[in-house]
């Protein structure tokens, strides 16, 4: 295989523009690692590359999931890892970009031993939540797992349900197969951007969620409630930051206003949480929005090393 390249970083870092910037230049194809862009008809707000920039160069996992279905961090190092050699086999360069970390982890580090998801086991815990409440499930969850009961939150149905799911399928609790050894999936030169100046990125962050309100993302969140009439917002498609807040607000819950600023707000914690997890990896870190070209250069030197070594 071809070496394996990922632009990494917080949102409205820039990485979508310098990963094209990079593909004018050399013949890449670019594998999303966006928990976000997975869902069709989600076009706003994850800020999806639009169609002029997915026709500057191939882009895979993009609108792969209905917004009703589920898609984990095993099944997106299975398809990274089969994309890549699909690319190098066609003589291109895969080039990751994204920054959904917990994707990154998984594939540079190794996974986890938990199983996939099973909706029969996932049914009958939706039943059960229905007939004796979600105190019922947190309290199960204790009995069996008192280690990961104590990091979720006694409100947190996704986790909860998750957690007893991967009992129910294996009979060993959560934590327990946490701690097995882990076998990375492939190797990845990654390069993190990382902004010097948060407040520029808090900035950022602002605009483009207004611009975001201004192309229409009320009326994009409205159209899903239409077209997915069993959507709720428990399901991790609408965990996406922004779409919860606008789904509350579409809901009658909150005001114009409190919606932009939670979803401001969610936005930035996103950022800080990435930000987190991006120092966690030591990669090399590149603050493009103060030096684009020279970023865009220093990249294309060092993946042309890579190559020809």
């Amino acid at each position: 295989m071809n070496p394996v390249f990922a632009i990494i970083g917080a949102t409205a870092t820039g990485k979508t523009a310098l990963a094209l910037r990079l593909a004018n230049v050399l013949p890449i194809e670019i594998i999303s690692m966006d928990s976000a862009l997975i869902y069709q008809d989600m076009n706003i707000g994850t800020a999806k590359p639009t169609q002029a920039e997915l026709a500057t160069c191939p882009h895979h996992l993009i609108d792969i999931k209905t917004p009703l279905q589920s898609y984990s961090a095993a099944d997106f190092v299975a398809d990274c890892v089969r994309l890549c050699n699909e690319i190098s086999a066609r003589g291109n360069i895969p080039l990751i970009v994204g920054g959904t970390m917990m994707y990154f982890r998984a594939l540079t580090q190794g996974l986890n031993h938990l199983p996939s998801a099973d909706e029969a086991v996932r049914s009958v815990l939706q039943n059960e939540k229905e007939q004796y409440g979600l105190n019922y499930l947190y309290g199960e969850l204790q009995k069996i797992d008192p280690d990961t009961a104590a990091k979720i939150k006694p409100n947190d149905s996704q986790r909860i349900e998750r957690a007893l799911e991967v009992f129910r399928l294996t009979g060993f609790p959560m934590s327990v197969l946490l701690k097995q050894p882990q076998t990375p999936a492939l190797s990845v030169t990654a390069f993190g951007l990382m902004p010097n100046d948060r407040k520029r990125l808090h900035e950022a962050i602002e605009k483009r969620f207004n611009t975001m309100i201004n192309n229409g993302f009320l009326d994009e969140v409205g159209c899903l409630k239409t077209k997915y009439p069993t959507l709720t917002l428990d399901y991790p498609s609408m965990r996406c930051v922004g779409y919860r807040q606008a789904w509350q607000h579409l809901s009658g819950e909150t005001d114009f206003q409190t919606f932009v600023h939670q979803g401001i707000a969610a936005t930035r914690q996103l950022a800080k949480r990435q930000i987190t997890w991006l120092r966690s990896f030591n990669l090399p870190l590149y603050d493009y929005s103060q030096n684009p070209q020279t970023v865009r250069d220093d990249l294309i030197n060092q993946i042309k090393a890579f190559q020809a070594a």
